[in-house]
């Protein structure tokens, strides 16, 4: 059986996670997708990881197409996630 958290924030909200999101030495980038997926680039390869995402208040969880899964939190605006320190990557209007 799997377990499965439903969201507890609004779609709304959760779209404000939407986005990439990156180390800040560029290396790690977490494409985080409206419709619940993510893409996850290492380095110069693009698509290194693949999977979903689901986030819950400022928590997020990840199940990667291959079975791993892991986990975040969103403090402040920053994703801590795996160790690592995630900064939203500004896009040019």
């Amino acid at each position: 059986m799997k377990h499965h958290r439903e969201p507890i924030e609004s779609d709304a909200q959760n779209r404000s996670y939407v986005g990439m999101w990156v180390t800040k030495d560029g290396y790690i980038r977490h494409q985080l997708l409206a419709n619940g997926r993510y893409v996850e680039a290492r380095g110069t390869r693009e698509k290194a990881y693949q999977g979903r995402y689901e986030i819950t208040g400022n928590d997020i969880e990840y199940w990667d197409d291959t079975g791993f899964t892991a986990d975040g939190t969103f403090i402040d605006g920053v994703l801590h996630h795996a160790g690592m320190i995630m900064h939203r990557e500004e896009t040019e209007q």
